[in-house]
């Protein structure tokens, strides 16, 4: 019988060397020399780790280049011979953490898709000198330390100069028989980088640029203000920082000058960019540059995600009307019919509403056009409505009031054709709460796309053993369509691959452990339910639900000793946003929690908790095929989809969840008796803020919850600093808009249930094996597949593009 593969092992035969199609190993053995050749600097001979990892991707890279070249002119007109381990390689590379959690990772899964499928598509964004925060936790609290990804260097990517463009900020307008021109501008230049996003085994590799921001050479050097050339160069430094960091708020919105900055400088460079592209490529057309834009929607779609890249609407109309004389209707029709906008937040303080003196300073074109744009969509209103004073206040782009705002997602709304959620229940809530008007006057554009992951990333690469286990049952035709994992469900009771499904689990356990001691110095125990909550600190996420649970289990250990419980690892993490006092006190919360529990005797194994520090991609690629416990248990109608949870239902951990975002159409797909289901509805909720909602109710009526309440208020798990949580305790009793109380009774009923069915583990797998079965809806390739069909009005291709080594015909 052949010796099982280990981990490693799986991955070096699915990782870079599979993925870049490399073939001959003596090919990949000299290029690799060559590299490591050139990395290693004159006066150093001894290699590196990281001479390695940079010699390796740049021999990955090279395999690449071909691939991509051939993509891009189709579209538009250890390895045992090296000696080396590759998975502490791969261990070598930065993550590019450009994005603040659940819509930067939702766009990669995106990309991938879409390479995997042969859509040319692109992805834009910034290219951020530093990235989200490093997360360290000292004495409990978070601290936050700079993300410098770049130091090393990034192999993946491509600089590519030669496309630079500028990009306007402030200055005036004049209007003249001529047209209108935007004058005195000051310009930044915005360097494009490329990475390449290879599909997967087709040979496609599309783009993804990200642009950095460059001071043009003459820059601050004709102003004689400055005092000198000196101060002329360094001044430099502020047009550069637009690029500089990303601003580390999820599901927050902070008005500053800077980030808007940010997002007029991504939209700018983007736009002309795909309209030189646009003009360029012949799509049949005999002329040596395209003039006429009447062809641009059937030839460019563009996705906002969310509102960030809002001003794309008005900077689409600027360029069609002010530089290419286009006339007003015509460049509206153009803009509407190329535009497309998803939604990914019902929260009011995560809604980007801009103060009109920022626009009127540094954008002063874009608000005359958003002006202009919303007078004739409150024309058309009024026309429908007439005399509805309050539907039209409602309906505007811009908020009256002592600071004048302009409302992006009401300009998204109007300035697209098409509108979506992306999760079913989150999209009725778009349609009959959050743009319930816009819905009234059109409600054919309003659409659902929930959301999806990639399975190569999510199962193949991040958890080979059950990959593999599944591909012995099935195949491996799941990988690009993953609904093909209905296949495991006459299966659901074979012993062989309950068995085997169940060991893969336990080898992801032992090997998180091991991870766990090595890096914090933390020992758990392997055997015990790894209970799993990762994502955003942040109150609608409710980790403070999670809290009071953990106190919970901890008071009944204490008051009988000796009574049978179920080992529990309970792991949480995820970052906080830095200026967001409640999520920092969440932290502290939970690693005082830990402090206390970790270190009591009478628990002993039975209860731990652990806060996993720098919650991050690759971080996440280890924890969730370890986990057995998924907790998705924000308040119903506040998580708009999420991701984080159908990541955990393909990797064989259960869900305990309340009926929100994606976890209602997973409880749909797998059963809701396949899941741990609790607490209120989104009807029960509203129900709830039309009485009244009293925590006081709840604190007085539940004993257990009292007592873990007053435990937290009294200085019991922080005993240096007694009011340490007085904060906390005053919000969850006198403002919770969250209702963590209100679900409390149910959620530990609930865990009750989890317990139960723990301690018998062929049961429990059967469940995993049902769940991982019935995980196929949430693959990224079919929810980009929708939007191709429904919103952009392409069709996938599964022809692979041809092999760069092949002539061209």
């Amino acid at each position: 019988m052949a010796k099982p593969l280990t981990d490693g092992e799986r991955r070096k035969q699915i990782s870079v060397r599979g993925l870049a199609g490399l073939g001959d190993v003596a090919e990949v053995r000299k290029s690799f020399n060559r590299h490591l050749h050139f990395t290693l600097v004159k006066d150093r001979n001894v290699a590196t780790r990281r001479d390695y990892y940079l010699a390796l991707a740049h021999t990955v890279r090279d395999h690449l280049v071909g691939r991509w070249i051939r993509t891009q002119q189709h579209y538009y007109e250890r390895d045992p011979k090296l000696g080396l381990d590759l998975e502490e390689l791969e261990e070598m590379e930065e993550d590019a953490g450009l994005g603040n959690g659940g819509l930067g990772r939702l766009a990669a899964c995106f990309l991938d898709s879409m390479a995997t499928l042969g859509l040319a598509a692109y992805g834009y964004g910034i290219r951020y000198e530093f990235g989200i925060f490093n997360q360290k936790i000292v004495n409990g609290w978070q601290v936050e330390e700079a993300d410098d990804w770049l130091r090393y260097g990034n192999p993946w990517e491509k600089a590519r100069p030669e496309y630079t463009l500028p990009v306007h900020f402030y200055g005036r307008v004049e209007h003249s028989a001529e047209g209108v021109r935007w004058l005195d501008t000051q310009v930044v230049l915005a360097m494009p980088y490329d990475t390449p996003v290879p599909g997967y085994k087709n040979d496609t590799v599309n783009t993804m640029r990200l642009w950095s921001a460059k001071a043009p050479n003459d820059f601050k050097l004709h102003d004689f203000n400055v005092g000198g050339y000196i101060e002329a160069v360094l001044d430099r430094n502020l047009a550069e920082n637009i690029s500089r960091v990303l601003y580390p708020n999820d599901n927050f919105f902070e008005g500053k000058e800077l980030r808007l900055k940010q997002e007029y400088f991504v939209v700018a460079a983007t736009l002309q960019d795909v309209i030189r592209r646009f003009k360029s490529a012949k799509f049949g057309c005999r002329d040596p540059v395209r003039t006429s834009f009447d062809t641009f929607p059937d030839k460019v779609a563009i996705q906002l995600n969310d509102t960030h890249p809002a001003l794309a609407i008005p900077e689409l109309m600027r360029i069609l009307v002010d530089v290419e004389k286009v006339d007003w209707d015509k460049a509206w029709d153009i803009t509407k019919k190329t535009c497309a906008y998803t939604n990914h937040t019902v929260l009011p303080e995560a809604l980007e509403r801009w103060p009109v003196s920022m626009f009127e300073k540094l954008l002063p074109r874009h608000l005359e056009i958003i002006y202009a744009i919303n007078q004739r969509h409150l024309d058309h209103v009024a026309a429908l409505f007439p005399g509805d004073v309050d539907r039209l206040r409602r309906m505007s782009v811009i908020e009256e009031g002592d600071c004048k705002r302009i409302n992006m997602a009401h300009l998204c709304v109007i300035g697209s054709h098409a509108v979506n959620g992306v999760a079913r229940i989150h999209s009725e809530i778009v349609k009959h709460s959050v743009f319930k008007d816009f819905y009234e006057l059109e409600p054919e554009k309003f659409q659902n796309k929930t959301n999806g992951i990639t399975p190569r990333r999510w199962l193949l690469l991040c958890n080979p053993g059950l990959a593999d286990t599944i591909m012995e049952r099935i195949g491996e035709g799941f990988l690009t369509d993953l609904s093909q994992l209905r296949k495991l469900l006459p299966l659901v009771n074979d012993e062989a691959l309950i068995r085997d499904v169940a060991q893969v689990k336990q080898e992801n356990k032992v090997k998180f452990s091991a991870f766990l001691e090595k890096e914090y110095g933390v020992k758990v125990n392997p055997a015990s339910m790894f209970d799993v909550h990762v994502k955003r600190i942040h109150e609608y996420k409710r980790q403070l639900l999670n809290c009071l649970h953990v106190v919970t289990l901890y008071n009944r250990i204490k008051k009988d000793p000796g009574q049978a419980f179920v080992p529990r690892t309970v792991m949480i993490g995820g970052k906080a946003a830095p200026g967001y006092h409640m999520a920092k006190m969440i932290i502290k919360l939970v690693t005082s929690i830990g402090d206390i529990v970790n270190h009591d005797p009478v628990v002993g194994g039975r209860l731990k908790v652990i806060f996993l520090e720098n919650y991050r991609v690759s971080l996440a690629e280890k924890v969730i095929p370890a986990a057995d416990l998924s907790q998705q248990i924000s308040t119903a109608g506040t998580e708009a989809s999420g991701t984080g949870n159908m990541k955990f239902m393909l990797n064989g951990a259960l869900t305990i969840g309340t009926m929100d975002g994606a976890n209602v159409e997973m409880a749909e797909e797998a059963g809701a008796e396949n899941l741990f289901i609790f607490g209120l509805r989104v009807e029960d909720v509203e129900a709830l803020d039309r009485k009244g909602y009293n925590a006081r109710e709840y604190y007085e009526r539940l004993p257990e919850l009292r007592q873990a309440v007053d435990q937290i208020s009294n200085g019991f798990f922080s005993p240096r600093k007694p009011d340490c949580f007085k904060d906390l305790v005053d919000m969850l009793l006198n403002h919770d808009r969250f209702k963590v109380f209100a679900d409390y009774e149910a959620y530990v009923a609930c865990q009750a249930r989890v317990d139960q069915l723990y301690q018998d583990p062929k049961e429990w797998t059967k469940k995993v094996i049902r769940n991982i079965a019935c995980s196929g809806k949430f693959s990224s390739d079919r929810t980009i597949t929708e939007y191709a069909r429904d919103i952009w009005g392409v069709e996938p291709s599964a022809q692979q593009a041809q092999a760069p080594s092949l002539p061209r015909d």
